[in-house]
């Protein structure tokens, strides 16, 4: 996730939709006041070597904290922090109603038949793994986080829900809207992790694509995916 105040957007993250590699991207254009949640070692590791911002800034100040939010910090010894795929309705708690109202809020999606697919791998790097139609007809091929994380009480709340099936096209959208001098390039991390690089349509069972489509019924009606 990233808040920018240098270009005024804020980036909410999801799951298994090149969301590190936009990350890691405009990560180049942040300035030292501008949030970055931290990534995994590995991508920090990739953000360092091309020389752009790592995670800061992410610690919530105090004086945001609700009372709930001070005798955690208490209990638990630990601060509250921004964190890589948190909501829209989790940040809208801790920052200014006028940042959020002014500042240019985008995510992305996938379609769910391919997103369920590259959460499988994710999931499951290495054999043994489940099959593909044992891990969708499961509860875990549920949890892969999208629609939750931009809107709130099922209404989209940001600006604009790109698409990853246009990540190119949708990278030229973002320059225009933020005004950056060049078009973001994408690094594509985790790109490796899916093996079968076949269509989703030639691997999905029609049981699984049934599923599939039951589960994340509220994304293909937004959005008219399509099997």
């Amino acid at each position: 996730m990233i808040i920018s105040h240098k270009h005024k957007f804020i980036f909410i993250k999801t799951e298994k939709t090149a969301g590190t590699s936009i990350e890691i991207a405009l990560s180049k254009y942040c300035g030292p006041k501008d949030i970055i949640t931290p990534i995994t070692p590995a991508d920090e590791l990739t953000r360092q070597k091309l020389g752009y911002r790592g995670a800061q800034n992410y610690k919530i100040p105090f004086s945001k904290y609700s009372a709930n939010d001070y005798w955690k910090c208490l209990y638990k010894c630990k601060r509250k922090c921004f964190y890589n795929h948190i909501s829209a309705n989790e940040i809208m708690q801790y920052i200014d109603r006028k940042t959020w109202d002014s500042y240019f809020k985008f995510s992305f999606e996938r379609s769910p038949w391919d997103k369920v697919i590259s959460w499988y791998f994710w999931r499951y790097r290495s054999e043994p793994r489940p099959t593909i139609s044992e891990f969708v007809q499961s509860r875990e091929a549920n949890l892969v986080k999208g629609f939750v994380l931009y809107t709130c009480s099922s209404d989209i709340v940001v600006d604009k829900v790109f698409f990853y099936e246009h990540i190119n096209d949708a990278m030229n959208e973002i320059r225009e809207q933020l005004n950056l001098d060049e078009t973001p390039i994408l690094p594509f991390a985790k790109a490796g992790l899916r093996t079968d690089k076949r269509n989703y349509k030639e691997i999905l069972s029609e049981m699984d694509k049934d599923k599939i489509a039951k589960v994340f019924a509220r994304e293909i009606a937004y959005f008219n995916y399509k099997f």
